[in-house]
């Protein structure tokens, strides 16, 4: 009799194309289920979002995080909407998950995929192969601030990076195991100290402290702004890359851009204790200038499942995933972002008979 390894998976579409490409995913995770036979995939979907908010007054419920912890990971799809503004949104769902749950590690892989040109003059598959790691809990994105003398002359905006020795140490060694676990044990370190003298200045110390665990990591420093020439003139000297909330959100779309689109940059937000659920999410957000199009770019939310299982640790249905979306888009089945005509259930259905078939 075979086991079934049955995990629980939360879905919340929210809002913009967060449902289509979802749909999409959650249909890869059940041919991947078919396909293995001793996993099961067992989603319940919650309907939090812009559409919610304007029913209720709130992005999810009171006890969201408390109906969520259950769960064995979240599926998430995109949040924010033209008519709501983005702080009402982002603070109201993803960002009070990803704090709610301590999900201080974001990390964001990037590679050319097969078929899928670079912007980067001479750049192929395995050309550009990075691991973005963000801090994402605290820095630049604490939410600690405020505004005073609204709407006088001499109003007052402040927003208060945050930096901790906890904070920081946790993510820098975080990332020090992840560049250990690649093959080039290579770590660039981001920073500004030059300019920000307090909060920087202590990341730069920890980071030199933590690296002395770590022996076999070849690591090195470089300030944001000439980080953004290395990654576009210098690619394959980068291989892991560690940076604050602002700094590695930045970077990390322009590595998406050069990776070919937003369309096909996934992400993971972990609690690395599994305290709590990790959630799993494309990189594009909401993108409401094409929802409802059926041209939404599914390879984000193939490769986010695929961290997903990773994590759930079903790495052999990870690589068969990961092995399916590199045969469909070396096969030229891809929607207009990265220069195809396919639409998102074309390339879905094209994902699905790739994964039937695979030999893996």
């Amino acid at each position: 009799m075979t086991l079934i390894r049955r995990h629980k998976i939360a879905a919340i579409p929210a809002d913009g194309i967060g449902p289509e490409v979802i749909d999409a995913g959650l249909e890869v995770l059940q041919a991947l289920s078919a396909r293995a036979s001793d996993i099961a995939f067992d989603v319940t979907a919650f309907d939090w979002g812009t559409d919610y908010y304007k029913r209720h007054g709130e992005m999810m419920p009171k006890d969201g995080l408390h109906q969520l912890k259950p769960f064995d990971a979240i599926f998430f799809g995109a949040v924010g909407a033209p008519d709501v503004p983005d702080q009402i949104t982002l603070w109201g769902l993803r960002l009070a998950i990803c704090q709610g749950f301590d999900q201080y590690a974001n990390v964001r892989p990037t590679r050319i995929l097969p078929g899928i040109s670079s912007p980067l003059r001479g750049q192929e598959p395995g050309d550009l192969d990075w691991v973005i790691v963000r801090e994402n809990s605290e820095g630049e994105y604490a939410g600690q601030g405020g505004r005073t003398h609204r709407g006088m002359p001499e109003e007052v905006a402040t927003e208060v990076a945050i930096f901790t020795r906890v904070g920081i140490t946790r993510i820098i060694r975080y990332a020090f195991r992840v560049a250990q676990s690649r093959p080039r044990k290579l770590l660039t370190v981001v920073t500004k100290s030059n300019a920000q003298k307090h909060g920087m200045v202590l990341w730069d110390e920890i980071a030199a402290e933590v690296a002395q665990e770590f022996p076999n990591v070849t690591w090195d420093k470089m300030l944001v702004d000439a980080m953004t020439a290395r990654m576009t003139l210098q690619p394959e000297s980068l291989d892991t890359i560690v940076a604050t909330n602002l700094h590695a959100d930045i970077l990390s779309d322009l590595a998406a851009a050069l990776a070919g689109s937003l369309g096909v940059a996934p992400t993971a937000n972990i609690d690395p204790e599994r305290r709590f659920p990790s959630m799993f999410e494309p990189i594009h957000g909401s993108a409401f200038d094409i929802a409802g199009k059926g041209i939404a770019n599914p390879v984000a939310t193939f490769l986010t499942a695929c961290q997903m299982l990773d994590h759930l640790g079903e790495g052999d249905a990870a690589a068969r995933l990961m092995k399916a979306v590199e045969e469909v888009c070396a096969a030229g089945v891809m929607t207009p972002d990265v220069g195809g005509t396919a639409t998102t259930r074309e390339v879905t259905d094209a994902v699905i008979g790739a994964i039937r078939g695979s030999n893996l």
